[in-house]
C-alpha cells in the first residue's frame, strides 16, 4: 500500500471520482468506490444485531449494484427479511477466488464514532471491517489490472453470531471456488486455527412451592446452580492444547424463577464450549456425566437425572479448525473464537481456506470496539496479497 493511495482516499470523493475515469473506460459496466473510511462507516452506522440484517443488508445491495457488480439475494429466512449476498464483478458468478465475512453483529449496538484516527462501534471490528477492506480491495486490484472480473466473488452471509445458519444456507447456492479467504478480526495476521465450538443448553426442572416451606417443592434454580458448577470445575479437567490452549466454558445467559418468594419451577442457562481438543462427541458426553452426577441429590427414589435437568446441544458442535497459512510475508496466530469456516462444505478437492481480517478479537463483543483508520488500511493490502497469491499472480 502506497502512501500516494492513501492520502487520496482521504482527500475525499472528488479525488474519488477522478479515479474512477479510467477504469470505466477500461471495465464499461464498473464504477468502483475507493473510499474505505466512508464505506466502513456506511457498514457501521447501520445497526444489523443478528436477526436484524435486512437494513445492512439492502445498503450493500445497493452499494455494490451501484458499482456494476451482479448481485444474487439468498434468503435465509423470509420475515424477518434475512438474506445472504453473492456478488461478482465479471460474468463468472463461480469464481476461483472467493471473499466472504459475516454482515449480523451481537447485541447491544453502539453507535459509530470517529474520532482522529480510531473508529469506534458495533461491528467496526467483527466484522464489517473485513466486508469494507474486502471490497476495497477487489476494487483495487480491478482498477490496477491485476485481476480479471471474472476471477473473483464476494460472498456476505447472515447470522454468524448466532449458529451459522447463513452460512450453512450458502451451500445451497452450489459453489467451487479453488480458495475462499475469510474475514474475521485476526490482528491483520494469518491464522493458522481456530478452537472447536459447542453449544450446551441446561433446562433444570423444579417444582413450585412457597418460599417459607422450601421442602414441599424442588428449586429449579438450585438444580441449575449445581449443575453449572460442575461445569466450570469440568472445564479444568478437559484436554488441553500446545496449539489451542485449554477448553473453556462461558455461561452466557442464565435465566429462573419468577419471584424471590416463590420456589423456581423452572431454570435454564446458555453456555458456550471453545474446544481446544478432543471431539463434540467427547464434550457432549464429559457435559452430560458431569451435570447428572451434580445432581443426584435432588433425585427422589426412581427418578433419573433426566427428570431434574434437560441438557440440549442445539447445534452438532465441531472440533479445532485447521487453517491454511502459507502465504509469504504474514504474521500467524491462532483464535480462540469460531467461525463461519466449518459451516462452508468444500466443493473442490484442496479447496485453500484463509482467515484474515483488521482489528483484534480482544475488544470485539465488548463496550469498547475499535480500530484504527491505519489498520483498515493495511488489512485492504492485505487481503490484495491473498488475492494474488491464490491466483498465483
Amino acid at each position: 500500500m502506497t502512501n500516494m493511495w492513501r492520502s487520496l482516499l482521504l482527500i475525499g470523493a472528488a479525488a474519488a471520482s477522478l479515479m474512477q475515469e479510467p477504469l470505466q473506460a477500461r471495465r464499461g459496466h464498473l464504477s468502483l468506490t475507493y473510499d474505505l473510511i466512508a464505506f466502513h462507516k456506511n457498514l457501521t452506522q447501520i445497526e444489523s444485531i443478528t436477526g436484524n440484517e435486512e437494513a445492512v443488508g439492502e445498503w450493500l445491495v445497493a452499494s455494490l449494484k451501484s458499482q456494476g457488480y451482479s448481485v444474487e439475494r439468498q434468503y435465509v429466512e423470509e420475515k424477518p427479511a434475512r438474506f445472504n449476498i453473492l456478488a461478482w464483478p465479471g460474468k463468472e458468478r463461480d469464481a476461483k477466488v472467493l471473499l466472504s465475512a459475516h454482515i449480523d453483529t451481537v447485541p447491544p449496538f453502539y453507535p459509530y464514532e470517529h474520532i482522529n484516527n480510531t473508529i469506534r462501534g458495533r461491528g467496526s471490528v467483527d466484522a464489517k471491517g473485513s466486508v469494507a477492506t474486502q471490497i476495497i480491495a477487489i476494487n483495487r486490484l480491478l482498477s490496477s489490472d491485476k485481476i480479471s472480473p471474472d476471477d473473483v466473488a464476494l460472498l456476505y452471509v447472515v447470522g454468524e453470531e448466532k449458529g451459522g445458519d447463513g452460512m450453512r444456507a450458502a451451500n445451497a447456492l452450489k459453489l467451487s471456488p479453488e480458495t475462499v479467504i475469510f474475514g474475521e478480526p485476526t490482528e491483520g495476521k494469518l491464522a493458522a486455527g481456530h478452537k472447536g465450538n459447542l453449544m450446551v443448553i441446561v433446562k433444570a426442572k423444579g417444582k413450585a412451592a412457597h418460599s417459607g416451606y422450601p421442602w414441599l417443592g424442588r428449586s429449579a434454580n438450585e438444580v441449575l446452580v449445581k449443575s453449572l458448577a460442575a461445569l466450570m470445575e469440568l472445564g479444568q479437567k478437559l484436554p488441553k492444547s500446545d496449539k489451542y490452549g485449554i477448553t473453556t466454558l462461558n455461561l452466557g445467559q442464565i435465566q429462573g424463577g419468577v419471584a424471590p418468594n416463590v420456589v423456581a419451577k423452572d431454570a435454564s442457562a446458555d453456555v458456550a464450549v471453545r474446544i481446544a481438543e478432543g471431539s463434540p462427541e467427547f464434550i457432549r458426553e464429559e457435559v452430560t456425566r458431569a451435570v447428572h452426577t451434580a445432581v443426584q441429590s435432588f433425585l427422589e427414589k426412581g427418578m433419573k437425572p433426566e427428570d431434574v435437568v434437560e441438557i440440549n446441544f442445539p447445534t452438532s458442535g465441531y472440533g479445532p479448525i485447521e487453517i491454511d497459512h502459507d502465504v509469504p510475508g504474514f504474521d500467524e496466530i491462532t483464535v480462540n473464537y469460531g467461525t463461519d469456516i466449518p459451516s462452508l462444505n468444500k466443493t473442490v478437492e484442496g479447496q485453500k481456506r484463509y482467515l484474515y481480517g483488521p482489528g483484534s478479537i480482544l475488544v470485539a463483543h465488548s463496550d469498547h470496539e475499535m480500530l484504527t483508520e491505519d489498520q483498515l488500511f493495511d488489512a485492504v493490502g492485505g487481503y490484495e496479497k491473498l488475492v494474488l497469491h491464490a491466483l498465483r499472480k
